[in-house]
């Protein structure tokens, strides 16, 4: 697994994943009463936060995509 996530993108990645790990907990709002998108919300936060910590995203390996500089 070589690094293919850059600095901005993983600092977007975490918080980004942070906020949708917290909203359906904190938020009160009525979308996330349906648990497809509680779930959804969690699991997509949880993915996000894995790729910044991992510095290495799946989808962008098979686009070809690479945000780092190495």
């Amino acid at each position: 697994m070589t690094a293919n996530v850059g600095t901005l993108d993983r600092l977007v990645r975490l918080i980004l994943g942070i906020v949708l790990l917290a909203a359906p907990f904190v938020s009160g709002s009525v979308l996330f009463q349906s648990t497809t998108l509680f779930v959804a919300s969690i699991l997509v936060g949880l993915v996000l936060i894995a790729t910044s910590a991992l510095k290495f995203c799946p989808l962008y390996r098979l686009l070809g995509l690479r945000t780092c500089r190495v």
